[in-house]
């Protein structure tokens, strides 16, 4: 049996983004993408992909499972967060321990082009090595 928190009235679940901001971010991602995706030929074995959920932009490696490559896996590359009560964008990594970690010394766009652009250019080598 799976166990669920009764108590959910702390936690605070973000407001989507309407339907403008939406359209907004998927442009700026579609730039992003256009800059970064692999090649067509390499895509069935490594691809970017995209994820907006809640105030989050997700960005992860699409590739087939080594062992199993009808399993397809999604390993995370950036996580970039609107902070609506600041205006900006907070941006993340994934360390080794599997926890998101703000990316340092950039921590923080005023647009999540800007963001994307602190992403694509990964002068720490953090998000894609």
């Amino acid at each position: 049996p799976s166990r669920r928190r009764s108590c959910t009235h702390n936690r605070r679940v973000p407001m989507a983004f309407s339907e403008l901001e939406t359209k907004r971010c998927e442009c700026d991602i579609v730039r992003f993408m256009e800059r970064r995706r692999p090649p067509l030929h390499i895509r069935p074995l490594l691809d970017l992909g995209s994820r907006i959920t809640g105030q989050s932009v997700a960005i992860f490696e699409v590739r087939p499972r080594w062992d199993r490559e009808a399993e397809i896996l999604e390993i995370p590359v950036a996580k970039v967060t609107y902070v609506r009560t600041k205006g900006m964008w907070r941006i993340f990594w994934m360390r080794k321990d599997r926890r998101w970690h703000a990316y340092q010394p950039h921590a923080e766009a005023r647009s999540l082009a800007e963001a994307l652009a602190v992403v694509d250019q990964d002068d720490r080598c953090c998000f894609f090595g």
